[in-house]
């Protein structure tokens, strides 16, 4: 019986946690969900002056938040711990030790002057650069020596010079690496921590770990890792490289084209249901036109052979197209609930909440929705509600206001919308009617300038429930200061 599909995400704590990032997490998570295998996040932390507690909670935090639970790994434990590099020095050592004493591997005295001195003649030459292996045979005399000098060594790993390493990739097909451009490479530096790519390997290998997903940016790390497999007799894993995420102008995704982190897409008002549908579709086909897919869809949908190869780039504008779909699900209270802490953040409401006050707030933001792409959109959206218009400036919608007809009906409709017997829409509705009846003035000359007293725009959602949510009070107020 062919084992589970064990899959893992393995950040490396270094800052917020990218788009990039949890697109990553997200095929591993969709490919265990869709095998029913195993999902393992654990933390890559050997970068001990980048590596922060901090980021590694960030990371953890945006995580859940996106819903993307893990069976194995940090904070919910397992049989293959622990799940941080920085408390597995002992495991890398042991394994580092073992590659010495198979003659796998070997100390490396040389210094980095020496190393830069080579790498600047094989360059001078139109070679590659790759290290010599002056340190592969040293007497002990020699060794002794450099001790004496006080160098620190490094070990590095025995590469065969004329090998080719191959391996057929879930995304990019057959892909071939010959070793004489690889070189001995450092497997440990002088400090005992192991570079990259051998932890990786021996995480991989002793967790159990199929198949890795990861990013392109890897691919070029992986004949490394096949030599360090091989040297270390493990089961290579099956790899897929999934494309880069670049920006609308086609360069890698970076600040310049807007907000990077999960966390800023979380601080904006998008919902986790909306981001994890739209990541999916960075670089994942469907089989139909379909768009918008739940998780449970995803998950039934979801394989590796539909992941293309092409660079995905990060389109804002389908985000927040689906987003709005998203958000157009939520009830009046859900909708209200997810948009109050931008609404508390403006000043604009303080909690706790009277029912009257709930209810009038769940009106308001209901009214608006349809302009809501995001959250944090409410702010803009509402605050006529609660701030008084600006005085005009812009020339065109003064030279509307100042307009003699403008007056006449401002001061009329004011007028009227004090006799209504009950204030509500429909009412509101039919006494604009008789105003513009009985001014003659009519259609964007009597819409108009009520819209600018009220919000110092000129378009806007429907006017009669604009003005019997602002009620009579503040409408009278508004119409008369013009």
């Amino acid at each position: 019986m062919e084992n589970k599909i064990k899959v893992r995400f393995a950040p490396s704590p270094t800052g917020p946690f990218h788009i990039g990032g949890a697109r990553s997490a997200l095929f591993n998570w969709l490919v265990a969900k869709h095998t029913g295998g195993t999902f393992l996040v654990r933390i890559e932390d050997t970068d001990l002056a980048r590596s922060s507690r901090e980021s590694e909670e960030n990371i953890k935090e945006a995580m859940k938040w996106l819903g993307l639970n893990w069976d194995e790994g940090i904070d919910v434990g397992g049989d293959n711990g622990p799940y941080r590099q920085t408390e597995r020095l002992d495991i890398y050592k042991k394994e580092v030790q073992r590659l010495i004493d198979e003659g796998k591997a070997y100390y490396c005295y040389c210094t980095e002057e020496e190393l830069q001195k080579e790498r600047e003649e094989q360059l001078a030459e139109g070679k590659t650069p790759v290290y010599g292996g002056h340190c592969r045979h040293l007497t002990p005399e020699q060794v002794e020596e450099y001790k004496k000098e006080g160098r620190k060594p490094v070990v590095r790993l025995v590469v065969p010079t004329d090998k080719v390493y191959a391996f057929d990739d879930m995304v990019r097909g057959h892909v071939e690496f010959q070793s004489s451009g690889v070189g001995d490479f450092i497997i440990m530096k002088s400090d005992g921590i192991p570079v990259y790519n051998f932890a990786v390997v021996i995480d991989d290998a002793l967790m159990g770990v199929t198949d890795v997903i990861r990013a392109e940016e890897h691919l070029s790390n992986t004949p490394r890792q096949l030599a360090i497999y091989e040297a270390l007799g493990y089961k290579v894993p099956r790899f897929g490289h999934i494309s880069l995420i670049l920006g609308s102008d086609h360069k890698k995704m970076s600040k310049r084209h807007g907000a990077t982190s999960v966390q800023a897409y979380r601080d904006m008002g998008y919902l986790p249901d909306a981001m994890v549908n739209y990541l999916a579709l960075l670089g994942w086909a469907p089989k139909g036109e379909q768009e918008l897919f739940t998780r449970e869809e995803l998950i039934k949908e979801f394989s590796m052979d539909r992941v293309s190869s092409n660079d995905a780039v990060f389109d804002i504008e389908k985000l927040n197209w689906i987003n709005f779909q998203y958000m157009k699900k939520l009830t009046a209270p859900e909708l209200l609930d997810f948009v109050m802490p931008f609404l508390e953040k403006a000043g604009y409401v303080t909690l706790p909440l009277s029912d009257e006050k709930r209810d009038w707030l769940e009106k308001v933001v209901w009214y608006v929705r349809d302009h809501l792409y995001f959250g944090q959109q409410v702010v803009e959206n509402v605050k006529p509600f609660f701030e008084e218009p600006a005085p005009v400036e812009d020339a065109e919608i003064k030279a509307i206001i100042d307009a003699e007809d403008s007056h006449k009906i401002l001061a009329a409709y004011a007028e009227a919308l004090k006799a209504l017997p009950e204030f509500n829409e429909d009412s509101i509705k039919k006494c604009f009617k008789a105003v513009m009846k009985e001014t003659g003035i009519k259609g964007k000359a009597a819409f108009e300038p009520v819209r600018i007293a009220l919000t110092g725009q000129t378009q806007g959602p429907g006017l009669y429930t604009m003005i019997e949510l602002l009620g009579l009070e503040e409408t009278e107020k508004r119409l008369n200061r013009f």
